[in-house]
C-alpha cells in the first residue's frame, strides 16, 4: 500500500518533503542566522604578514602559513594608560611604528563617525590620547608617521609625534551649519562615498584639505521625540529637533575650495583652481611628488571628470587630465582611484564598459589595461616591480565576479577559484590576498590565498550558520531570465517554499530596488533579505514565492544598459516590475490574481511607481522610505540621473506623487520620521496626494526617531512583522 501510494503521489506530480523546523521571525532579526566577516586586517609592509583585530588585541599572522606571529598591540599590556573601553578600530601609521587605537565610536551619518583615539607607540607600549580636548573625526597619519591631522567641529587640527604629542588648530572658521574644513558635508558624504577631504603631501611639509561653505545651503529639520531604545530624556517634556543643511534637487550646494598649511611657517593659502561655483571637488590625493596634490572636479551635470595638480605652496593648480563621459559619471569611479610612484590608475566608462587606465602624474595615459564587455567592479592595486595589476570583474557573468591580474604584457590570469562573489585585500607584495568569496547557498568565506589562488588558510567558513540552519523548512533559489513584452532579457532569481508543488496556484511577491546602477540578482548569499535570503524562506514557508528582478538601469551589465533612465527614474523600472508580474502570471503554478511587491528606499518608490503604472497587476505592496518625488531628494544623486527640476520639468513631474490617483492594489507605506536620507516628508506629502485623490487602498506606519535603516530594540521585528501581516491579510 505505501509504494502503491507513493507511485500515485508521483504520477500526480507530488512532493514527498519532509517537514521540518519553521523559521522565527525574531530568530532572524536578531542575527541568529547572520553570517561573519573578520574584520580589521591590515597587510603589512613586509609583504609576509597581516594584522588583524582580535577583541582587546592586534595580532599578526603570516600570509604563507596563516599562523600567528605576534601581537602588536595588547590592551592589557601597555604603559601609562588602561584602556577600560571597546576597540572598534585602528589605523597602521605607514612606517608601522604607530597605530591609532580606535574607542567609543559614535555614527554621525551613513560614513562619518566621532570617536576617541589613543596613540600607541609598538616599540615602547604607551599608550596616550590623541587629544584630550573632545573626539576627533577622520585621522590622518603623515607619510612619515610623525604627524596626525584630525577633525574636530569643523576644524582641524595637527598632532605632532616627535614633540610630545603637541596639539595645535589648523583652522579656526569651523561652524556647524556653516563652515566645515577636511570632512565633507552630508550630500558629499552619501553622494561621493567619502568621509575625509583631507592629506598631506609626500614630503610631510604641506597639509591640504577640502573647505565646504555650506552657509547658503537650505536647512532641513525634523522633530525627536522622548521614544524609546533609546530613550531620549531631553526631549521628555516638549519634543526637540535635528536640522542640518541638506541641498534638495536644483538647491544651492557647498561653495567648495581646496586649501593648504605649510606646517613649518604656518602659512595657509587657497589652490587657484579655475572651476565655475556650482562645480564639484568631490576628492583630493597626495601623489609620489611633493609638488603635487590631485584634485578631481566635476561639473554639476556629472557629465566630466577633470583632474587638476596642484601645487601646495605657490598654489597654482594645472588640469592634466579631462575624462569626459556622457550622460554621467558613476560614483564608483572614486573607488578604483590608485597613486602609485610617478603616477596613478582609474576606471573609466568612455568605451561603454567600466575599464582601467594609467596616467603618468602629468596626465599622460601609459595604457588601457582591460578591454572587453564586462565590467571592473574593484580596482586592488598595480605592482610596479612586475608592471601587473589586480582587479575584480564580472568578466564571466553579470551575475559573478572574481579576482584576475594583468600582467605588463597583458596576459589574464584569474587568481580566485571559487564560482560566484569574490573579493580580495592583497599583501604589500602581491604574493598573497584574502579573499572572500560566497555564492547563493555559501555564506561569506574569509580566507589566506597565495598568489595562484590556492587557499592556506580559512579564517572563517561561517559552517556554524549552515548547521544552524540544518534542518530548518528552507526552499530553493534558483537564477532565470525571462525577456520583457519590449523585448528586454533580465536577470532574475526565484525562491520557492520547501514544499513547493508545482500542481498547485501559489501567489507571488516581488522584491525589488532597481535603483541606477544597483544591483540585486547576484550569485551571493546575501541576495533578498537578512542573509540566505531568509525574509524570502520566511514568507515561502507563508506560502509565497519570492521573485528578485533587475530591471533597466541596474549595474553589471554595461553604461547602455545602466543609463538607459537617464532623466526618466522610474518610468523604465516600473515598466519591467510590471512586465515580471505578468511573466509569473503565466507560470502554471502561479495565481496570478495574487501577486504582490516590495522594497525599500529606491525599492519603495519602484514599488508605488509600479503599483500606479497603469496596468493593475499588483494585489498589495509594501513600500519602505520611498522617495516619492525627486523634487525632495538631494542634488547630487537626483541631478546625476534627472538634472535639475529646471531643466528636466517633464521627467520630475512623474512622480509617486503625480501618479497617486492611478494607484491600484493596497500598499502599506512605512517611514522613519528621523530618517536623514529620504525625508519623512516624501511620504507625509504622497499620503496627501492620495487622501486628496480620495483613495482609501492604503496604510502608513511611522517610526518615531527612526532613521533610513528603520532598527533599533524591537523595531525592525515589528517592520518585517507587519510587513508579513500586510501581505497576509491582503493576498490570502
Amino acid at each position: 500500500m505505501k509504494k502503491l501510494l507513493t507511485l500515485v503521489m508521483l504520477l500526480l506530480g507530488l512532493t514527498t518533503a519532509k517537514a521540518g523546523e519553521d523559521l522565527r521571525l525574531e530568530d532572524i532579526t536578531r542575527g541568529v542566522y547572520s553570517a561573519r566577516g573578520v574584520y580589521g586586517i591590515n597587510p603589512l609592509n613586509d609583504g609576509e604578514s597581516y594584522s588583524m583585530l582580535d577583541g582587546k588585541c592586534i595580532k599578526t599572522f603570516s600570509f604563507k602559513t596563516g599562523q600567528e606571529t605576534g601581537v602588536l598591540f595588547d590592551a592589557n599590556n601597555t604603559k601609562n594608560t588602561s584602556l577600560n573601553s571597546y576597540i572598534d578600530g585602528y589605523i597602521m601609521s605607514p612606517d608601522e611604528k604607530t597605530i591609532l587605537i580606535r574607542t567609543e565610536s559614535e555614527p554621525i551619518y551613513r560614513r562619518s563617525m566621532k570617536a576617541t583615539y589613543f596613540i600607541y607607540n609598538v616599540r615602547n607600549k604607551t599608550l596616550d590620547p590623541l587629544s584630550e580636548n573632545g573626539p576627533q573625526e577622520c585621522p590622518v597619519f603623515s607619510p612619515d608617521g610623525n604627524q596626525i591631522a584630525f577633525v574636530r567641529d569643523g576644524n582641524i587640527f595637527l598632532v605632532k609625534l616627535l614633540f610630545n604629542n603637541s596639539e595645535s588648530q589648523v583652522t579656526k572658521d569651523g561652524e556647524y551649519n556653516k563652515i566645515i574644513n577636511g570632512k565633507p558635508d552630508w550630500v558629499y558624504e552619501e553622494e561621493f562615498v567619502t568621509d575625509c577631504s583631507l592629506c598631506f603631501n609626500a614630503d610631510n611639509t604641506m597639509l591640504m584639505w577640502i573647505r565646504y561653505d555650506e552657509s547658503e545651503v537650505p536647512l532641513y529639520s525634523f522633530p525627536m521625540f522622548k521614544g524609546l531604545a533609546p530613550e531620549l530624556r531631553e526631549n521628555a517634556e516638549y519634543p526637540g529637533q535635528y536640522t542640518y543643511k541638506y541641498p534638495v534637487a536644483g538647491a544651492k550646494n557647498s561653495k567648495v575650495s581646496v586649501h593648504s598649511y605649510d606646517i613649518k611657517s604656518h602659512v595657509t593659502r587657497k589652490m587657484k583652481l579655475e572651476i565655475g561655483e556650482e562645480d564639484y571637488i568631490p576628492r583630493i590625493f597626495a601623489t609620489s611628488d611633493p609638488a603635487k596634490v590631485a584634485i578631481f572636479t566635476m561639473p554639476r551635470h556629472q557629465d566630466r571628470m577633470d583632474v587638476y595638480m596642484a601645487n601646495p605652496r605657490s598654489s597654482e593648480c594645472k588640469m592634466v587630465l579631462r575624462d569626459e563621459v556622457a550622460p554621467y559619471i558613476t560614483e564608483d569611479m572614486y573607488n578604483s582611484i590608485h597613486f602609485f610612484d610617478g603616477g596613478f590608475v582609474f576606471c573609466s566608462e568612455r568605451d561603454g564598459w567600466n575599464h582601467i587606465y594609467q596616467y603618468d602624474l602629468n596626465g599622460t595615459l601609459k595604457k588601457q589595461v582591460t578591454k572587453g564587455k564586462f565590467e571592473i567592479l574593484d580596482f586592488y592595486g598595480y605592482d610596479p616591480t612586475t608592471g601587473s595589476y589586480y582587479y575584480s570583474s564580472n568578466e564571466e557573468s553579470p551575475l559573478r565576479s572574481g579576482i584576475y591580474k594583468t600582467d605588463a604584457k597583458g596576459k589574464v590570469t584569474k587568481l580566485s577559484q571559487h564560482t560566484g562573489t569574490n573579493g580580495a585585500i592583497f599583501s604589500k607584495n602581491y604574493k598573497y590576498f584574502v579573499n572572500t568569496y560566497t555564492d547563493l547557498n555559501t555564506p561569506l568565506v574569509t580566507q589566506v590565498c597565495d598568489q595562484n589562488g590556492k587557499t592556506i588558510r580559512v579564517l572563517r567558513d561561517n559552517k556554524e550558520v549552515l548547521d544552524k540552519l540544518s534542518g530548518k523548512n528552507l526552499g530553493t533559489k534558483e537564477f532565470f531570465t525571462f525577456t520583457t513584452g519590449e523585448g528586454v532579457e533580465l536577470n532574475g532569481c526565484i525562491i520557492k517554499p520547501w514544499n513547493f508543488d508545482a500542481s498547485k496556484k501559489y501567489p507571488v511577491i516581488l522584491f525589488q530596488y532597481g535603483g541606477p546602477g544597483n544591483q540585486q540578482v547576484l550569485d551571493q548569499w546575501n541576495i533578498g533579505n537578512c542573509g540566505g535570503a531568509l525574509l524570502e524562506q520566511y514568507l515561502g514557508q507563508q506560502g509565497y514565492i519570492s521573485v528578485i528582478v533587475d530591471g533597466r538601469g541596474t549595474g553589471g551589465r554595461g553604461a547602455a544598459f545602466e543609463k538607459q533612465t537617464y532623466l526618466k527614474l522610474g518610468q523604465l523600472e516600473a515598466k519591467d516590475q510590471v512586465e515580471t508580474a505578468i511573466y509569473m502570471s503565466k507560470q502554471s503554478y502561479v495565481d496570478k490574481d495574487r501577486i504582490g511587491i516590495w522594497g525599500w528606499s529606491f525599492g519603495g518608490f519602484n514599488t508605488l511607481m509600479s503599483m500606479s503604472e497603469g496596468r493593475p497587476v499588483f494585489r498589495a505592496g509594501v513600500a519602505v522610505a520611498p522617495p516619492t518625488s525627486w523634487r525632495y531628494y538631494d542634488t547630487v544623486y537626483t541631478e546625476r540621473f534627472m538634472r535639475t527640476p529646471k531643466e528636466n520639468p517633464t521627467g520630475y513631474e512623474e512622480s509617486c506623487i503625480s501618479r497617486a490617483s492611478q494607484l491600484s492594489g493596497q500598499v502599506l507605506i512605512c517611514h522613519g520620521m528621523a530618517d536623514d536620507n529620504v525625508h519623512y516628508r516624501n511620504t507625509a506629502e504622497y499620503v496627501e496626494a492620495l487622501v486628496q485623490a480620495n483613495k482609501t487602498n492604503f496604510k502608513q506606519l511611522v517610526f518615531t526617531n527612526r532613521n533610513h535603516s528603520i532598527y533599533g530594540g524591537q523595531t525592525r521585528l515589528f517592520l518585517y512583522t507587519s510587513l508579513v501581516e500586510w501581505f497576509n491579510e491582503k493576498m490570502k
